[in-house]
């Protein structure tokens, strides 16, 4: 079996203290979908990376349930804490709670399946990552809650097909699949860089852009890449009670799968139904705005919510898409 890691991201501080609205989260809108009263509403999204600091503040009531699938901690099933910091980072821009200091998530009501895939070296085994992706798929909670959504911010340059399948079946289970592009850029937006899961065709793969809304110079560029979103120099959650900058396309990905969770509890309750993975993403292409670039490097688009406050009657759902 392959190999798979942390996609490179870069560490550019960390705080011991801080309250903010992250800037990356006021640049995709997610205040105005607020105001209008959702907030993830108890969507369960699967975050499978090298776990959580599940004591931090900003997770108080966010953790659902989790799994270790890595050989850390003499590979306990129950222990899914953080030794690396990118885990604990994407899972606060996912779904930091409210409160009157640090940051907040892009989907504060929201509830994260920690699914730990990544050891705090940052690198594991590509059969972690499918047996986290499994895990997803038949994870229940306690009220029967089921994950809605999975965020991958990992990658490797090997295509392997029981990962592709893992993730055809999530998405068979209508949950949405998001994932990171990668940062092998080379800011010629006319080559191709691979990374996987993100290039498999039934993913949401996501590049990045900094806060001035220019594609990222680290982030990779192909033709499937499906919409962009702030993944320069974003503050989120931290190891040790703390909070962190980092870059890269592994911190654009969870402002996408946060949105989701905002989507979802939007739509589901306008329409009374449960959306099918098809109808997510049509929703999340929606509220997109294009930017004066290729389609390689933005593919939709810039995630922009604001729109999202009007009635789903009005977007077009469709079963056919750009993945």
């Amino acid at each position: 079996m392959s190999k798979v890691s942390l996609i490179p991201f870069k560490v550019e501080k960390v705080l011991n203290d801080t309250k903010i609205i992250p800037p990356g989260i006021e640049m995709i809108e997610a205040p105005a979908v607020w105001e209008a009263g959702y907030k993830g509403g108890n969507t369960v999204v699967a975050v499978l990376d090298t776990g959580c600091e599940t004591t931090h503040i900003e997770f108080k009531d966010q953790i659902i349930d989790g799994r270790n699938f890595t050989t850390d901690d003499n590979s306990d099933p129950d222990n899914v804490e953080d030794s690396n910091g990118h885990g604990t980072h994407v899972c606060g821009t996912v779904a930091a709670c409210e409160n009157d200091k640090g940051v907040i998530g892009t989907a504060p009501k929201a509830k994260l399946l920690v699914v730990k895939v990544l050891s705090g070296q940052g690198y594991g085994d590509t059969k972690w990552v499918i047996e986290g992706v499994r895990y997803a798929i038949n994870w229940r909670g306690p009220n029967n809650e089921r994950v809605r959504v999975i965020s991958m911010s990992l990658g490797g340059r090997i295509d392997t097909p029981e990962l592709h399948q893992a993730i055809k079946d999530a998405v068979a289970e209508d949950i949405l699949v998001v994932c990171a592009a990668g940062n092998e850029g080379d800011g010629n937006h006319d080559t191709d860089e691979y990374a996987y899961p993100g290039a498999y065709p039934e993913v949401v793969q996501v590049g990045s852009v900094n806060l001035e809304g220019e594609i990222s110079r680290f982030s990779n560029t192909n033709c499937a890449i499906d919409l962009v979103a702030p993944g320069e120099e974003i503050i989120s959650t931290y190891l040790n009670n703390g909070y962190a900058v980092l870059s890269g396309t592994s911190m654009a990905t969870p402002h996408v799968s946060g949105a989701c969770a905002l989507l979802i509890e939007q739509g589901e309750k306008e329409f009374e139904r449960t959306l099918t993975e098809p109808e997510i993403f049509a929703q999340l292409i929606k509220h997109t705005v294009s930017l004066n670039f290729s389609r390689r490097a933005q593919g939709s688009g810039l995630l922009k919510l604001s729109s999202s406050v009007v009635s789903v009657e009005d977007a077009e759902y469709s079963t056919s898409s750009t993945k």
